[in-house]
């Protein structure tokens, strides 16, 4: 398996000795990026990513064919095998750790351990292809996991509203949806803000109404 790294990892840890007494220490906040094959999961942390982004990476082979649908993606030539992690600041004193998840559903037995300590996540679609964002959808609904939906605007793709698109993914009243083009760092960053502005809203929510 190939994967890549950031040669400063280690002084890129979000904690450094004695940073507890520190009241100006960085927060740093977790967050998913999931979608279906080939959505642009592993583009869009490596175009928002101020660090060099880890990626672990397979070339895909005829065994895959069966079972990873290219029909949509003919240039595609490898898939995420584990994750994709990358990191932004958002503003000072605030970093999110960005985990890409894969998309087959051979490789969802990694999702629950991803997901574990996540603010919330950013769901990937293709509207050439919506049904695919479907079960990262159902996965985060069922686990009141706070989502955005991120449309990546691909060249050639028919233009759908973001109304449209929270109609035909049947998305709970008030949950997101983004245009975006995964490949362009402000774009990215966009999508990451509104998720963190809505997360934010819900947790504060779901707080209230535990002690009210």
């Amino acid at each position: 398996m190939g994967s890549e790294h950031s040669d400063a990892a280690h002084s890129d840890t979000p904690y450094t000795e004695g940073a507890e007494h520190d009241v100006s220490a960085a927060m740093a906040l977790k967050i998913l990026v999931a979608g279906g094959f080939g959505v642009g999961k592993t583009t869009l942390v490596g175009a928002v990513s101020e660090i060099r982004p880890l990626r672990t990476e397979e070339q895909l082979s005829e065994l895959g064919q069966s079972v990873d649908d290219t029909a949509a993606v003919e240039r595609k030539t490898t898939t995420t095998v584990a994750m994709d992690f990358g990191r932004i600041t958002i503003r000072s004193g605030l970093s999110l750790y960005l985990f890409g998840t894969p998309g087959q559903d051979r490789f969802w037995f990694l999702w629950d351990e991803l997901s574990q300590g996540a603010l919330g996540a950013v769901v990937l679609a293709d509207t050439r292809r919506l049904e695919d964002c479907f079960p990262a959808v159902d996965y985060f609904e069922h686990r009141s996991i706070p989502f955005v939906v991120a449309v990546n605007c691909f060249a050639g793709a028919r233009a759908h509203g973001e109304q449209d698109v929270a109609r035909a993914l049947d998305l709970d009243t008030g949950t997101p949806v983004v245009l975006c083009d995964a490949r362009k760092k402000d774009s990215g960053k966009e999508v990451l803000i509104r998720l963190v502005e809505y997360a934010g809203r819900m947790h504060t929510a779901r707080l209230l109404d535990s002690v009210g």
